[in-house]
Formats: C-alpha cells, sequence, structure tokens
C-alpha cells in the first residue's frame, strides 16, 4: 500500500489559534483608540482625524499580518506585489475621482459667482460669495 504525502508548495501560510488571537485583540485595540478619540472630545480636531487615520493604517498592517498572513517572506513577495498594486490603483482611482470632483465643484462656484447668481447664505458659497464681491470691489449682499 503506497502513502502519500501532501506537501504543500504554494507557499501559504496557516496562522495559529494564538496567532489568530493576538490579530483580534490587536483589532479590538486599534478599533477602541479613536473610538475613545472621539468619544472623549479632549483633543483638537486634526489631531483627533490624524489618530483616526494611523489606526486605521495600523489596523490594516495587522490584518494583512495576522489574517491575510501576508509578510516579507520569499514565498509571500509575489502576494505582497499585487497588494501593492492593488492599493496604486485604488488610490489613483479614489484620489482622481476626488480631484475631478473638487476641480468641477470650483469650477461651478466661479461660474455661479461670475454670472451674479443668488449663492446659499451658509457655508463656504457665502464665504466665496463675499470674497469674489470684495476682489471685485464690490459690497457683500
Amino acid at each position: 500500500m503506497e502513502h502519500h504525502t501532501h506537501v504543500d508548495t504554494s507557499g501559504a501560510s496557516h496562522g495559529t489559534l494564538k496567532s489568530y488571537g493576538t490579530g483580534f485583540i490587536l483589532s479590538l485595540i486599534l478599533t477602541v483608540i479613536p473610538f475613545g478619540l472621539v468619544m472623549s472630545g479632549t483633543l483638537p480636531r486634526s489631531a483627533i482625524i490624524v489618530g483616526i487615520f494611523l489606526a486605521a493604517v495600523v489596523q490594516i498592517l495587522v490584518h494583512m499580518h495576522y489574517f491575510l498572513h501576508l509578510d516579507t517572506s520569499s514565498e509571500q513577495r509575489w502576494n505582497v506585489m499585487a497588494m501593492a498594486y492593488t492599493v496604486l490603483i485604488i488610490a489613483t482611482l479614489v484620489g482622481g475621482s476626488i480631484w475631478i470632483m473638487y476641480n468641477t465643484h470650483v469650477r461651478m462656484m466661479d461660474a455661479s459667482l461670475m454670472a451674479g447668481t443668488a449663492a446659499p447664505a451658509t457655508g463656504t458659497a457665502a464665504a466665496a460669495n463675499a470674497s469674489m464681491q470684495n476682489m471685485a470691489g464690490m459690497e457683500p449682499r
């Protein structure tokens, strides 16, 4: 009777219960930190936003290491390269979309201000309207 041994040559590693537990605990901590920052309200808004962003980036790295088992070993190098390319494409699409929407918004605001149409009297539109009228030497409405 022959004995067949299965050899995994795909380079995929499997986590242990301890590594999954560590990843889960770190994920919980990295979720509670931003929640605590927002709920306490003791820091300035910009510091809270930076804290949320940093916790999110670290949490992504924790998930990639503990749950997706991506690391810098030679077996995982192609998986990491594919992940990096995916991140580059997503960043290009999201960044380009935000840039297009911002430019469209600015150009539409300029057109409505130059045409003399009434802009809403709240928020950024009111500030833009007042600044454009001040530049033109007019009194704000």
